[in-house]
Parts: structure tokens; C-alpha cells; sequence
């Protein structure tokens, strides 16, 4: 075999002298793939959809838990930037108003802007896990 004996030469010539490239026995070889068939930009594209959802999700539970706190500890209703609170935490419990009816005012505000809160932040993180996952 002539040409086999070239062919070692030329690489001994060049610098290219490695005589077996499989792993060390007992170990795999490393693939560098970025995970289960996703291309690494769509993995960093879905991180990015889940850290906006995550925070979309925590923005809304802590304006429900600023008005919580803004009522609980009596703010003037008069004042501009808890008429704000206020409003934005309707808007995002409109569909929880009035699920608890009590006697006690600041029981039933507890009850009806935290579930929200809480459901918020379930949902928005769970979607997100989901997404870091996929």
C-alpha cells in the first residue's frame, strides 16, 4: 500500500500526526449539541419570552400587593399615586371582585387582590418553568 504510506507521510510533514482519534476507552465522546434538537438561538429566544413573562407576572402581583398594602395601612385615597395603585389593581382583579363578601373591610381587600396576586404569579411562572424547559 503505497499510497497509504503518502498519505501518513504528508500529515507527519504538516503537524497532523495523531494516530487514533477515538476517546479513551470507557469514556463517550463530547457532543456539543445546545439540547434535545433546539438550535441554541430559539433556547435563548424562549428564555428571553420567559423572563417577560415572569416579570410581566411579577409587576401585577406587586401593584395588587402595593394597593393591599396602601389600604391596609389607611393611604389617602385622595392622593394621585394611590389613585393610580388603585385603579391598575382593579383593572387586574376585575374578574376576582367580590368572590370573598365579609364583614371585615380589610380581610374581604386581602382576600379579593391577593388571590389574583397569587394566581398571577402561579400562572406567569409556571408558563415560564414550561418555557425553560421546552
Amino acid at each position: 500500500m503505497p499510497g497509504a504510506t503518502v498519505v501518513n507521510l504528508s500529515r507527519a510533514r504538516l503537524g497532523f500526526l495523531v494516530n487514533n482519534t477515538d476517546p479513551v476507552s470507557g469514556y463517550q465522546a463530547y457532543d456539543p449539541s445546545p439540547g434535545h434538537g433546539r438550535p441554541a438561538r430559539d433556547q435563548a429566544t424562549s428564555r428571553r419570552v420567559a423572563l417577560a413573562i415572569c416579570t410581566i407576572a411579577d409587576i401585577a402581583a406587586g401593584l395588587l400587593g402595593l394597593w393591599i398594602v396602601l389600604y391596609l395601612l389607611d393611604a389617602n385615597q385622595a392622593n394621585s399615586f394611590v389613585e393610580f395603585v388603585h385603579g391598575v389593581a382593579d383593572w387586574l382583579s376585575g374578574w376576582a371582585q367580590d368572590i370573598f363578601t365579609m364583614d371585615t373591610e380589610g380581610l374581604r381587600v386581602v382576600l379579593n387582590y391577593g388571590l389574583p396576586a397569587v394566581i398571577y404569579l402561579l400562572i406567569g411562572h409556571g408558563i415560564a418553568a414550561r418555557l425553560n424547559r421546552a
